[in-house]
């Protein structure tokens, strides 16, 4: 048994696809499935059901590919301790951001921490809050910049910066001539909004639940798979959206849309970067800390002294 064999399991388990796990992995198909098959005769026990399109791993499976997953964790932690023995700024560290914060920050980002430390070069990954939260847990990620709150079990939350959200109109909108708008009142409109699984679109929601309540049989509000599809929309009337201010305040001003401050309260986030409680290269998050708040990033309001915050004992 290697961890080799233990990484593909634990990407099997995650895909339920030989060919998506054998990619996952950087191996050819059969590659991947001969070294499965080896280490269930190994074992001697039948850790995936294969059926026609899809891998399901049976019961005594999951135990193993939960176990899997911890001597993985551990043995990254071997190779972290060694490295913060050298130095800490040296090789890479896995990055993880939300889809709504990504595009907006990691443009400033990424150059300022190939100034500061060049020997630490980002591998960078755009997921949901859900998948990130996975991912760092189970030592894939060092980092996940995404909105509180979530459950910090076994993880630390570093609050970079607070954000306020704003409505988007199209250029001659009833309401762009208003100072602000209540966020109750954006019932009164179609609403684009993200699609299920965006952590943005449920905090839209909480702000406005009318939103998503139906009219006369029929919902008042469209999907859209991102921030910057939705803008297109917007600004061919479809409807109204309500973006993060940074996915405003980042760019040139566009013609086509207009920003409307929401109040009554103001609906906001606040984003911070996670980490697993122990890790060992706190040089490496200070400096990407660091890089954060210098990424010259508009629209929102910097934590720059903001205390750790550390989730309760697992």
């Amino acid at each position: 048994m290697t961890l080799t064999e233990l990484r593909y399991i634990v990407n099997l388990e995650k895909e339920r696809h030989f060919g998506r796990a054998a990619e996952r992995s950087f191996v050819s198909q059969p590659t991947l499935s001969v070294a499965v098959k080896k280490l269930e005769d190994e074992l001697g026990v039948i850790l995936f059901e294969r059926t026609r399109g899809e891998v399901k791993t049976t019961d005594v499976g999951n135990r193993i590919v939960a176990q899997a997953k911890k001597v993985l964790a551990e043995a990254q932690a071997v190779e972290d301790f060694a490295r913060e023995g050298k130095d800490e700024l040296a090789g890479p560290i896995r990055i993880g951001a939300i889809y709504t914060v990504g595009p907006y920050l990691l443009p400033g980002l990424v150059p300022r921490l190939r100034a500061a430390a060049p020997s630490m070069p980002l591998i960078i990954e755009e997921n949901f809050t859900a998948k990130l939260l996975e991912q760092l847990r189970d030592s894939e990620l060092d980092v996940a910049i995404l909105a509180l709150p979530v459950d910090l079990n076994g993880l630390a939350a570093w609050p970079l910066y607070d954000e306020d959200f704003v409505a988007v109109l199209p250029v001659g909108h009833r309401w762009a001539a208003l100072e602000s708008l209540p966020a109750q009142r954006l019932a009164e409109e179609t609403l684009l909004l993200l699609g299920p699984g965006h952590c943005f679109r449920d905090q839209v929601v909480l702000a406005c639940p009318k939103c998503i309540e139906p009219d006369n049989g029929l919902s008042r509000s469209l999907a859209g798979s991102s921030l910057e599809t939705i803008r297109y929309m917007v600004a061919s009337g479809l409807g109204i959206t309500v973006a993060p201010r940074a996915a405003m305040a980042g760019r040139d001003a566009s013609p086509d849309l207009v920003g409307l401050d929401l109040s009554d309260p103001t609906p906001h986030r606040q984003v911070a970067m996670l980490f697993r409680r122990g890790f060992p290269r706190m040089e490496a998050l200070r400096a990407l800390r660091q890089a954060v708040l210098q990424s010259g990033m508009k629209g929102v309001r910097w934590l720059p002294d903001a205390a750790t915050v550390i989730a309760a004992d697992a």
